[in-house]
């Protein structure tokens, strides 16, 4: 990954309306085999959580046949996720992907019922 680029910094506060989770419970996942590197889900992140950025030739290898041609045909460029731990699980990169190459997944060791209350309560 060599050239990162960050999209413009939005106010965060102005996301935080729809956002679900506190900063590390979910992250972002993308998918190599179908970001194009437009930079729809930078733009769209309150939180800064992706960047733009080449894919290295180790990473390529492990792409399928078309993955492999979309690479190419977009200069290898994809979205990183170097600020992962920031997602609120808004879901906005989700939206804003067209290639729908985002999932937001759990952060592994993450209980989703750690804050629910027992029945013994």
């Amino acid at each position: 990954m060599a050239g990162l680029k960050a999209g413009p910094a939005r106010d965060a506060r102005a996301g935080d309306a729809g956002c679900r989770q506190p900063p590390g419970r979910l992250q972002p996942l993308v998918d190599r085999n179908r970001c194009e590197g437009k930079g729809d889900c930078v733009a769209a992140c309150p939180h800064g959580v992706f960047v733009l950025g080449r894919l290295g030739l180790f990473e390529r290898r492990s792409l399928s046949l078309v993955g492999q041609l979309k690479g190419w045909a977009h200069d290898w460029q994809q979205a990183f996720t170097p600020n992962a731990e920031a997602c609120r699980a808004c879901g906005d990169c989700v939206r804003a992907c067209p290639e729908r190459a985002i999932t937001l997944i759990q952060v592994h060791g993450q209980n989703p019922w750690r804050d629910a209350s027992t029945a013994a309560d």
